[in-house]
């Protein structure tokens, strides 16, 4: 089967990284990228949500979203893959994402990194073996089949 193995280049509109042509709106925030939305969305925190929306990078939203003081809900081991694919859902529901991700055909959608990313990609390091689950290929084709 072919396979798309990584979001950058000509498939970077794949990442949650890539900047959204209009925000999503958030829990009340506007978020740049998914990347955003999705950390903003670990915690109920009025205010880390807030600087997690305004981070200028997606990088940036990651790690603030990552730090061990942030109020983490107690419930977040349960509703990020949910929470997850409504991201997704909205991200490509109109516009010309909509027709890129349509674009990709049938294709397995791998999100394939090096930083040992075995949740939501597959590394492909060798220490990782290319074994990861891919949860966001598998939302990704999941909202696809869905458009």
């Amino acid at each position: 089967m072919e396979a798309i193995t990584h979001f950058r280049d000509a498939h970077k509109f794949l990442s949650n990284f890539f900047v959204l042509p209009s925000p999503i709106l958030w829990l009340g925030h506007e978020c740049p990228t998914v990347e955003h939305a999705y950390q903003l969305s670990k915690t109920r925190d009025q205010g880390w949500q807030k600087l997690i929306a305004t981070a200028i990078m997606p990088g940036q939203a990651k790690r603030i979203g990552n730090k061990r003081n942030l109020p983490l809900r107690e419930d977040w081991e349960d509703i990020k893959v949910d929470t997850m694919t409504e991201l997704l859902r909205l991200k490509f529901s109109s516009g010309i994402l909509h027709h890129a991700l349509l674009g990709t055909g049938d294709v397995e959608l791998v999100e394939g990194n090096w930083w040992h990313d075995n949740f939501w990609g597959s590394c492909v390091c060798q220490s990782c073996g290319n074994k990861g689950k891919n949860w966001l290929g598998k939302l990704l084709m999941k909202v696809r089949e869905e458009l």
